[in-house]
C-alpha cells in the first residue's frame, strides 16, 4: 500500500525528471534521478529504464529495495548502473534523500579538463573545495567502482564524475535539483569563457573561500525551497502530467 509520504515522494520525483528535461539536462532513456521514500529509508524509487524523463509519472516509478528487490510488478526493466551507483550512496549516507545523475555536454566536457571546475563564476564559486571528483572506470556496474565512487563523494553534495558527467546527492529532492541546476550552469559557463581563448579571471582564493561559505549560510535558499516552488508553479502553469 502506498504511503502518503510515498506519494508525495513519488509527485516530487517524477516533477525532477520533467524539469531535468525542460532544462536540458536529460540524455534520451539514459540517466537517472532517484528519492528515498521518508517513511521507508531502504527503499528508493527510480525512473523504469526506457521511458524519456518526459514521459516519467509519479505512477510509473519503480520502489525497488536496497537490496535489490522490486517492491511491486512492473513491465519496465531497471538501470543496472543507475541502480548500483544510487544505491552504494544511500547505504553508506543516510543524509541522502536525492541523487541526480547527468550526462550534459557541459557537464562531460568539464569532467574531461584536467584543471576540473574553475571558480570563474559565481554559480561556481558555491563548489569552490566544496566537490568530489571520480576517476572514470568503465561502465559503473562494479560495486568495487562504486564503493570508491562513494569514498570520492565524501560528505559532499555533488560530483564530478571524470570524463563522464555530474552528480549531486541532497538532502531532499529540492536542494538536489537545485544543486544540480548551478552545476550545471557553472560548467556551461567555464566552458563559454574558456572557449573565447582569453585569459580567465579567477578571483582570490580568500574571496572563493568566503563567497563558498556564505552559500552555505543562506538557510531556505540553500535547501532550495524556493526555487523548488517557483518550478512547481511552472509545471502546474504548463499542465504538466508528472502527478498523476
Amino acid at each position: 500500500m502506498t504511503t502518503e509520504l510515498e506519494l508525495t515522494t513519488r509527485r516530487d520525483l517524477a516533477a525532477c525528471y520533467r524539469l531535468v528535461d525542460d532544462f536540458a539536462m536529460s540524455d534520451t532513456i539514459y540517466t537517472h534521478i532517484s528519492a528515498r521514500v521518508p517513511d521507508q529509508p531502504n527503499v528508493i524509487l527510480l525512473n523504469p529504464y526506457g521511458l524519456l524523463f518526459s514521459e516519467v509519472k509519479a505512477s510509473n516509478l519503480i520502489a525497488i529495495a536496497l537490496d535489490g528487490a522490486l517492491q511491486h510488478e512492473t513491465p519496465w526493466p531497471v538501470n543496472a548502473a543507475g541502480f548500483v551507483i544510487h544505491g552504494e550512496i544511500y547505504n553508506h549516507r543516510p543524509d541522502v534523500q536525492c541523487v541526480i545523475h547527468t550526462h550534459t555536454t557541459a557537464g562531460t566536457a568539464v569532467s574531461s579538463l584536467a584543471c576540473g571546475l574553475l571558480p570563474i563564476s559565481q554559480p561556481a564559486l558555491q563548489f569552490h573545495r566544496r566537490i568530489g571528483y571520480h576517476d572514470y572506470q568503465g561502465l559503473a556496474t562494479d560495486l568495487d567502482e562504486c564503493e570508491q565512487l562513494v569514498a570520492d563523494l565524501g560528505p559532499h553534495q555533488a560530483m564530478i564524475l571524470r570524463n563522464h558527467g555530474l552528480l549531486t546527492a541532497g538532502p531532499s529532492i529540492a536542494a538536489s535539483f537545485q544543486t544540480m541546476y548551478y552545476l550545471e550552469k557553472a560548467c556551461r559557463t567555464q566552458i563559454e569563457a574558456m572557449s573565447c581563448g582569453r585569459e580567465l579571471v579567477i578571483p582570490a582564493d580568500a574571496v572563493c573561500e568566503a563567497t563558498a561559505r556564505q552559500f552555505e549560510s543562506t538557510g531556505e535558499e540553500k535547501e532550495g525551497v524556493r526555487l523548488w516552488r517557483a518550478q512547481l508553479r511552472r509545471l502546474e502553469a504548463q499542465g504538466s502530467d508528472h502527478a498523476s
